[in-house]
């Protein structure tokens, strides 16, 4: 067996190559459309997937939506409906047999169905236990740290990637600063991003199962403290100056705007990758802030009103029941059970922008000042539902096709461990998610 294969040759003999579950969930039917696109852009020839063609599959609860939603993939995309060719699994996270079936089936599974800190380890467990590779696009730092923690040696055992933030959190985050790193000539050794979404006159809308993550999750902050202690994760050594811890809000001269700690899951996700790298390859690890554009005072004293609202709230069982069944309330309309409109996701887009600092070649990381900088940015569609679909399809891709340059033990990954070496970033910019220099390094 060729290092780096082993979930390739474990699932040489299965019926599909990817299983999209919980296809028929907000989510889900977006991740779909991109399967479908990749499907059609494999039998057009581009791709090395085996005999030209991506076998897939949509696994959920009801045939009926399945069904429906293959339909509308296939509506979208100016075709006939999908034939036999893609496969309806019945499926449901609370029947054991029917995720170790669905699993047996296939080489990867592409889970949608969130929140994973409920509904993820019965799926990574099935996977694990039947040799498919898993990826997911949660943003719970919880669930991807519990998973590594429980299942990191299994996978290893098994030859199975489990992969997870492979959507808008954290892929761009976790990939932008590798690609900073790789276009620095010298040592990067710090990098701040900061990121800006803009929407059109509609505004923009977020599905409610992301606002029921950030509920639970910050709702949960003390386990996760609890679980880095029993994972014992090595200290990641800091190299060059030292970063700047910024206030929680701030202003930026560079955007005009005032900037939030931004409170998702890319800090943890990228100092993971960053361990692993500098344990595995002993490559100068990255320091790394993440923020976020938030525009003028207005908006600040609006947000700063919500978050005190929404802190308050989530600390007791009942807030959480008040934010979980009225979010568009709380959210001032921006999250709502029916999830964005098409016009507002048509209208909406992101750029995250990376400032790096570091040391030219031949000067020495350990001492003085750093001596260059650089800036990058990852630009891209509506985060939610489009990038994420992209995102995500495009990770399940370089972990079948670009095999041979993943991680040579399977295991537990983020996703800049698992696919620092792959085509990752290639293939997400001929998808429109973007990843380019917009200042060479100053010295």
């Amino acid at each position: 067996m060729a290092a780096g294969s082993g979930t390739m040759t474990a699932g040489a003999g299965r019926l599909y190559d990817i299983v999209v579950f919980g296809a028929s969930g907000f989510t889900g039917q977006f991740v779909v459309e991109e399967v479908a696109r990749a499907a059609a852009a494999a039998a057009a020839g581009e791709g090395q997937l085996c005999g030209g063609r991506l076998r897939w599959a949509v696994a959920g609860r009801s045939r009926e939506k399945l069904r429906a939603v293959l339909e509308r993939a296939a509506e979208r995309l100016g075709k006939a409906a999908p034939g036999e060719e893609v496969g309806v699994l019945l499926c449901d996270v609370d029947d054991a047999d029917s995720l170790a079936t669905m699993a047996r089936q296939t080489r990867l599974v592409l889970n949608c169905v969130g929140p994973y800190r409920f509904f993820g380890e019965p799926v990574v467990e099935a996977c694990v236990e039947n040799g498919a590779s898993c990826i997911d696009i949660s943003g719970e730092p919880q669930f991807l740290e519990g998973m590594y923690l429980k299942y990191n040696e299994k996978a290893a055992e098994k030859g199975v990637y489990i992969v997870g933030s492979c959507g808008f959190d954290s892929i761009p985050a976790d990939m932008g600063v590798l690609y900073t790193r790789d276009k620095l000539k010298g040592t990067l050794t710090a990098v701040e991003s900061f990121l800006s979404v803009k929407s059109g006159p509609e505004g923009v809308g977020v599905h409610d199962g992301t606002w029921k993550s950030a509920v639970y999750g910050l709702a949960d902050e003390d386990n996760l403290k609890k679980l880095r202690k029993q994972i014992g994760y090595a200290p990641v050594p800091v190299v060059g100056a030292k970063l700047k811890k910024r206030g929680f809000l701030f202003y930026s001269p560079e955007f005009k705007e005032y900037c939030l700690t931004f409170m998702g899951s890319d800090g943890s996700v990228v100092k993971r990758t960053q361990r692993y790298l500098h344990t595995e390859f002993q490559q100068t690890p990255v320091q790394y802030g993440a923020y976020v554009t938030i525009g003028g005072l207005g908006s600040v004293i609006k947000l700063m009103f919500m978050g005190m609202l929404f802190l308050l709230l989530v600390k007791f069982n009942f807030g959480r029941k008040l934010l979980t069944k009225y979010p568009e309330f709380f959210s001032a309309g921006r999250f709502t059970k029916k999830g964005p409109t098409q016009k507002q996701m048509d209208g909406t887009s992101f750029t995250m922008t990376f400032f790096g600092e570091g040391y030219s070649e031949g000067h020495d990381p350990q001492s003085g000042k750093p001596n260059v900088k650089i800036c990058t940015e990852v630009k891209g569609p509506e985060p939610g539902y489009i990038a994420t679909p992209i995102a995500m399809v495009q990770a399940g891709l370089s972990l079948l096709e670009d095999a041979a340059s993943l991680p040579k033990r399977g295991g537990v990954y983020s996703p800049g461990a698992a696919f620092s070496k792959t085509k990752l970033i290639d293939r997400l910019n001929k998808r429109g998610v973007e990843f380019s220099v917009i200042s060479k390094p100053e010295v």
